[in-house]
């Protein structure tokens, strides 16, 4: 990942950002996923490996064919890929909408189109990649509350795509965060959002602990 990439830095605040009215009921006993595009995927995957409920967050590649699934290709911008993060979370801790809000809210800048800072080309695109019909349905809905309440001063571009299939980025960009905390763009870029999913967390525990 070059130096000069940037991730977004959406101006708003967690403690006062709606939840979803509409949600995904959760339980039961299988995992489910959620693949997310948001800019430079270290980012992404930082920020939810520190939610509460998931499981396991892989970083990759997803809106184009098997033969481009790679870095060097997708970074050319022509290959429909998105860098995207693989989000295995346990629904009986964690809810879709849920999810979605950390994606808004923390994870990247949903207002950007094909862009997170300096960083420009769809393969930077923000967008949501639905498994289900209901998925869908729960994603849209969202946008269209944030949109409505006016959270942001422009409006969201996310993208609300059908899934065809997620492929694992290079074993290198894995963890790439918790393995290289020093590195100078880690530090610039994706240690603040961590440190704002943090804070995020604690304040939700802190709300829902009994008194």
């Amino acid at each position: 990942m070059l130096s000069s990439i940037a991730c977004g830095k959406p101006a708003v605040d967690f403690k006062s950002f709606p939840d979803p009215k509409i949600d995904i009921p959760g339980g039961g006993a299988e995992l489910r996923k959620i693949v997310l595009a948001g800019g430079c995927f270290w980012c992404t995957e930082g920020v939810f490996e520190q939610i509460p409920g998931v499981i396991d967050v892989v970083s990759g590649y997803a809106g184009g064919t098997a033969e481009t699934a790679n870095y060097e290709r997708v970074s050319s911008g022509d290959t429909a890929h998105a860098e995207v993060i693989e989000v295995t979370y346990d629904p009986n801790q964690v809810t879709f909408g849920r999810l979605l809000k950390f994606f808004f809210a923390v994870a990247h800048d949903p207002t950007t189109l094909n862009r997170q800072g300096p960083d420009t080309g769809t393969q930077y695109r923000s967008a949501i990649f639905y498994l289900t019909e209901e998925e869908k349905r729960v994603a849209e809905a969202y946008i269209k509350q944030l949109d409505d309440a006016g959270i942001f001063a422009a409006p969201i571009v996310t993208k609300v795509e059908k899934l065809a299939a997620f492929y694992p980025a290079e074993d290198y960009h894995q963890d790439f965060v918790r393995n290289n905390p020093k590195q100078g763009y880690v530090v610039q870029q994706a240690l603040p959002k961590i440190a704002k999913a943090k804070k995020a967390v604690a304040e939700e525990s802190a709300t829902t602990q009994p008194k």
